[in-house]
Parts: C-alpha cells; sequence; structure tokens
C-alpha cells in the first residue's frame, strides 16, 4: 500500500475546495454560503476527498478533512484547543514549538503549523475583521477573537525565530466574588469586605505581574455595582464581561498605515468624563492616564476601578506616581502624593504563585502621613488581609492561608456610613 503524504493530501483538498467556493460567484451563490456554517463547509471537503478515492483510515480522513476546516474559518492547528473549555493560554512560540496553560500548568502539545507563513496567515485572520494589521511596519499587534480571548501576536525582526502568537482565554462562565472564593482566591471574608467598599463606591487599584488574574478580579469586583449605575469601561482590547444595564465599552485605537488616527487611553478617560458616568473602569494604566484617572476618582466618580503591574501595594504606588510624573504637568512630588492618597482608597496586590494558583496576597488601605511637614509627604499601604505561605504541598502547589490584620481601617466608617456592612453574604 503506498504511504499517503498527509500534508500534500491537505494542501490538495484546500486548493480543490477554495477554487470551488470563489468560482460559485460566477453562479450567483454567495462564498459565505460555505464559509459562514462550519458543518456544509466540512460536508464540502469531505466531497473532495471521497472524489480522490484515496482509502485512509476513518480516523485518518477526519483528521484531514478537520485541518482543511480549520484552515478555512478556523484557527488552523491551534482551534481545538479553542474548543477545550479547560484550557487558560495558547502559545505559539513558532511552526513546531506550540503550549497551553490547563490548570496552571504549562504544557507542550503535538499540533504544530505548517510554517511561518501558516501562522502569518492565522495572525491576519484574527486581526483583519479588527480592522488592525501586523507587518514590517507593525510588527505587533493587540486583537481579540469573538469570543472575547485576548490575542497578542508579533512578527520578525522584533520575534527573532518566527512569528510568536499568544491568547489569552477568558472562561465562559463570568467571574463573580463568589466564585474566585470556591477557586481559593481568596476567602469568604475577605470577599464581603471587597463587596462592602464596591458598593460604598470607594476607589480600588488591582495590583499584580502579568497573568495574575487581576482582570478577572475586576471583573468580580465590577458585578457587585448596583445595576441601575451607569458605568464607562476604557480598555486597550476589550475584555470585561459586566452586566450592567447602563453600559459603555470604550476600547483604544493604534494608528492608521500612515502613522495617523490613534485614540489612547488618556484621550478615552478624558472623553469619558464628558459621558456622565456614575463610575469610571479602566482595564490598566500604564502611562499619563493615571493622572486623568486620578482626577476622575477624586472629582465625582468615586466607586471608579482600574489595575497595575506592579509587585506589591507599595510598589503600585510608586508605579502610579512614575506614570503621573508622565502626563508632563510639572507637578511637585508631595503634590502628587496628596493627588494619590486623597484618589484611592484600597489597593488589592494579586499574585500567580508556583503550581498556577491565583491569590489575592493582600488588600491595604491607603493613608497618607505628613508628619515632618510637606516635603516629607508619605503614602502608607497599610495592609487589612493577606495570604500567609506555609510551603509546598505534593502537587507543587503553595499552601497557606489567609489572615485578617488587627488594624481596623478608617474605611469602615465610610461603609458604614453608606448603608453596608462587611459582613453581608456575598452575591452570586
Amino acid at each position: 500500500m503506498a504511504i499517503i503524504d498527509q500534508a500534500a493530501l491537505e494542501d490538495k483538498l484546500h486548493r480543490m475546495t477554495s477554487e470551488y467556493i470563489q468560482g460559485q460567484t460566477t453562479q450567483q451563490v454567495d462564498p459565505l454560503y460555505f464559509t459562514q456554517n462550519r458543518e456544509r463547509l466540512t460536508g464540502l471537503v469531505w466531497r473532495f476527498l471521497e472524489r480522490e478515492g484515496e482509502i485512509l483510515p476513518r480516523k485518518t480522513s477526519q483528521e484531514i478533512v478537520e485541518a482543511v476546516v480549520n484552515r478555512m474559518v478556523g484557527l488552523g492547528p491551534i482551534e481545538p484547543f479553542l474548543n477545550d473549555p479547560t484550557i487558560t493560554e495558547i502559545m505559539v512560540n513558532s511552526p513546531g514549538e506550540i503550549f497551553i496553560e490547563r490548570a496552571g500548568e504549562l504544557e507542550a502539545v503535538q499540533a504544530s503549523f505548517r510554517d511561518q507563513e501558516h501562522i502569518l496567515n492565522v495572525v491576519d485572520r484574527i486581526v483583519a475583521p479588527l480592522g488592525r494589521r501586523v507587518d514590517e511596519s507593525t510588527p505587533f499587534v493587540d486583537a481579540r477573537l469573538p469570543d472575547g480571548s485576548r490575542v497578542n501576536a508579533i512578527i520578525p525582526p522584533l520575534a527573532l525565530r518566527s512569528p510568536a502568537l499568544t491568547i489569552r482565554r477568558f472562561s465562559a462562565e463570568p467571574f463573580t466574588l463568589q466564585r474566585l472564593v470556591s477557586l481559593a482566591t481568596l476567602n469568604a471574608q475577605m470577599a464581603m469586605f471587597l463587596q462592602a467598599c464596591v458598593r460604598s463606591r470607594l476607589n480600588i487599584l488591582i495590583s499584580g505581574g502579568t497573568g495574575s488574574g487581576k482582570t478577572s478580579t475586576l471583573n468580580a469586583l465590577a458585578r457587585c455595582i448596583p445595576i441601575k449605575e451607569r458605568l464607562v469601561t476604557i480598555e486597550d482590547t476589550a475584555e470585561l464581561q459586566l452586566k450592567a444595564a447602563n453600559l459603555v465599552s470604550l476600547e483604544s485605537r493604534p494608528p492608521n498605515i500612515e502613522g495617523s488616527g490613534e485614540v489612547n487611553i488618556r484621550t478615552l478617560v478624558r472623553n469619558a468624563l464628558r459621558m456622565r458616568p456614575d463610575r469610571i473602569i479602566v482595564g490598566e494604566v500604564r502611562g499619563p492616564e493615571a493622572f486623568d484617572m486620578l482626577q476622575a476618582m477624586n472629582t465625582g466618580h468615586p466607586g471608579s476601578l482600574t489595575t497595575v503591574h506592579a509587585n506589591s501595594s507599595q510598589d503600585a504606588v510608586r508605579r502610579l506616581e512614575s506614570m503621573v510624573l508622565m502626563a508632563g504637568l510639572d507637578l511637585p512630588q508631595p503634590a502628587i502624593r496628596d493627588a494619590i492618597s486623597s484618589s484611592l482608597d484600597i489597593v488589592i496586590q494579586q499574585e500567580r504563585l508556583p503550581g498556577g494558583s491565583r491569590k489575592i496576597v493582600a488588600i491595604s488601605e491607603i493613608l497618607s502621613n505628613q508628619k515632618g511637614g510637606w516635603d516629607n509627604f508619605q503614602i502608607q499601604a497599610k495592609e487589612i488581609f493577606s495570604f500567609n505561605r506555609e510551603g509546598l504541598d505534593g502537587e507543587g502547589r503553595v499552601k497557606g492561608n489567609f489572615l485578617a490584620s488587627e488594624y481596623q481601617p478608617a474605611c469602615l466608617e465610610v461603609i458604614r456610613k453608606s448603608g453596608y456592612s462587611v459582613s453581608d453574604q456575598v452575591e452570586d
């Protein structure tokens, strides 16, 4: 029996199917008749495979047909991983080097792209409907899939070996504080406290590293906001899944091929102030928009939420100081610290720990200290809750427990006056 070259057969079926669909335009048949219906397209590819007369095992035939369909309307060899709800991240380092994250653990998979051009074709399929591009003039791009998954692609010459593609997938089940408790990201006492903080319109900053779960926690907190309030969300790539009835979602825009038309986060924050929001939620502050966000928090939009990349609560405050300086307003450092301390109430520090678990390792209240006069204005992050590590279990996961400090936060009085309690049951 002759050995079948599956790759060559896949290429041939792909070419035959594509040519057939393109030829339908002369017969007054819309090509979308096939490409928007996966089942119909699959039947068409099977028909061409049967015409070839190759005798193949049923499983092999199915794999070839699925590969052709995925090349035409899916994301090629990584399409099956997008249909697996247990996978949270897909990482393509090169055509033959693909990793996934499942339950917090990374693992290599057997799937592979045909070559670098195949990866580029998939990237184009993702970004083209969003009006974005990736080429030598714009060698990296952020985008999203229809299901909300976040995509980053970077190509040579910035990526030295091959185009690289990273897809951060989001759970179909919305994150709530109750769900985060079930995942041991925090405990019930912390969840009740945070729910009361959100309802009492305290301003909250979520801090942590890449992949620590900041966006999931932001989603969970935002779902505690009373449904009647008007929210404006601002993100680089839309990820938040909120249940608000009065919601406007804004997304930044990169420059076009001529280098113009960019709309950055700072511009959107300023515009949001004219949209009569009760609260503003910024997916992440990383530049001069931090100043505008602090101004919004302190001038009629209490209860706003945002995230920042930082390694500790105190480091998050220092990052905010640096980002405000980027606004170019020539403010003295004490004035910047005063703006931060008067605008920000709570900092949540989150980490991705060894073994893949994600924990809120600290919840702190922001306090100011003017001992020694204005020139010695300091900001403190006073811990209310923390996570105490006790080592690793048999599977390499961090063991520990959540602790409440003896410190009585000043914000408890704000919560009480707002009519809420830190012992209210957390709602789903």
